[in-house]
C-alpha cells in the first residue's frame, strides 16, 4: 500500500499527543477507511501487572497460535520490574514460531497493519512523563468520524480512547508498537533489509522452519535481493539441505558478486563435500570482495580448514560454480 509523504507526516504530527494535535480524521492516509474494527480479536483480561503477558497473547492467538497470558508469564513477566520489557515479548513471540514485527513510530504502518487484519500491540505511558504508568495494550480498530482508538485493555475487552489521548500515551510510552506474523506473511509496507533481519532473529530462535518460510515469502517478493538468497542458503544448511543451500548461496553470489558471506558459506559447504580447489577459488573471491575485511576472521578460518583437508573427490560432481 502506498503512502505519500503528506500522509505520513499528517499522522505523525496527529500522534505527537500535544494538546493542539489535530483529529484523526485530519492526518488518515487518503486511501485509509474511516472506521475499522478487527472485533473478532481475542480478549484476556489482565491481572494485576499482567497486561504484557495478556496483550501478547492477545496478538499470538489471533495469529493462530494457542496459548495462555499464563503460559508467557514466565516467558515475558519480570518480577523485579512487576511488568514486561519488549525484548522480553519480542523472544516471547519468537519462541512461539511467529516473528514479531516492530512498527515504525508513526501510526501509519498500525493502520496498514489493521487493514491486513492484524491487531497492534502498543506501549503507553498512562501517567505523566516524569511519573510513568507503563501499560501494554492492544490496538484493534480506530473510527475517525467520533475520533477514538479501539483497544483491548487492561480488564476492557473494547475501550474506547479519545485519539489524542491514545496518541498522547502512546508518545509518551516511546512509540513502541509491534504486530506479530504467520510464517510467511510479509507486511504491505515492509522493505527487505527490514524484513530480511526479522527473519534472521527467528532463524537465530531456533525456529529454522519459520525461518524458511519468511525467506521464501522474502524470494517471491523480492527475487532479485541477494540477502534473501543468503538467508535461504543458511536456514537451508540448518536443516541439512545441502543441495538447497548451494543453490540458494550460488543464487546470492550471481546477484551480488561482492558477497563475502555467501561465498565464505559457499566454500565451507564445498570444503565438506571435497571440493577443494572451488572451496579455494570462492574463498579468493570472498577475500577480495568489499565486505571481505569484515568476515577476513571468518575467511582465514575457512582457509585454514581447506589446507588441513585431504582431497578427495568432489561430491557436487561437474557442476558450475558462480564466478
Amino acid at each position: 500500500m502506498t503512502r505519500s509523504a503528506a500522509a505520513v507526516a499528517a499522522l505523525a504530527l496527529a500522534l505527537t499527543g500535544c494538546a493542539a494535535s489535530p483529529p484523526l480524521a485530519d492526518g488518515l492516509p487518503a486511501t485509509a477507511p474511516g472506521t475499522i474494527e478487527l472485533a473478532q480479536t481475542p480478549f484476556f483480561p489482565q491481572e494485576e501487572h499482567q497486561c504484557g503477558p495478556a496483550a501478547l497473547a492477545t496478538l499470538l492467538v489471533a495469529s493462530g497460535v494457542t496459548v495462555e497470558p499464563a503460559d508467557l508469564t514466565p516467558e515475558a513477566y519480570l518480577p523485579a520490574r512487576k511488568g514486561s520489557l519488549s525484548l522480553e515479548l519480542i523472544a516471547a513471540t519468537r519462541r512461539h514460531g511467529r516473528m514479531p514485527w516492530v512498527l515504525s513510530t508513526t501510526a501509519d504502518e498500525m493502520v496498514s497493519e489493521l487493514e491486513s487484519g492484524r491487531p497492534v500491540l502498543i506501549l503507553q505511558n498512562l501517567g505523566l512523563p516524569q511519573i510513568p504508568r507503563w501499560h501494554y495494550a492492544v490496538f484493534v480498530g480506530y473510527d475517525a468520524g467520533r475520533n477514538v482508538a479501539i483497544l483491548r485493555s487492561g480488564d476492557r475487552e473494547r475501550l474506547e480512547m479519545k485519539w489524542q489521548r491514545f496518541a498522547g500515551a502512546w508518545h509518551r510510552g516511546g512509540r513502541f508498537a509491534m504486530t506479530v506474523l504467520r510464517p510467511g506473511e510479509i507486511p504491505p509496507t515492509a522493505e527487505p533489509a527490514r524484513f530480511i533481519e526479522a527473519a534472521a532473529g527467528l532463524e537465530a530462535a531456533g525456529q529454522r522452519r519459520a525461518a524458511a518460510a519468511a525467506y521464501d515469502a522474502a524470494i517471491a517478493r523480492w527475487p532479485e535481493e541477494p540477502l534473501a538468497w543468503l538467508g535461504r542458503g543458511n536456514s537451508a544448511y540448518a536443516e541439512g539441505d545441502r543441495e538447497g543451500a548451494a543453490d540458494a548461496w550460488s543464487r546470492a553470489i550471481l546477484l551480488d558478486p561482492g558477497d563475502a558471506a555467501a561465498r565464505n558459506n559457499l566454500a565451507e559447504l564445498l570444503l565438506e563435500a571435497g571440493c577443494l580447489d572451488e572451496s579455494r577459488r570462492q574463498l579468493e573471491r570472498a577475500a577480495a570482495a568489499p565486505g571481505g575485511d569484515a568476515l577476513a576472521a571468518a575467511i582465514a578460518d575457512t582457509r585454514a580448514k581447506v589446507d588441513a583437508a585431504t582431497a578427495t573427490a568432489c561430491r557436487f560432481g561437474e557442476r558450475i560454480w558462480p564466478d
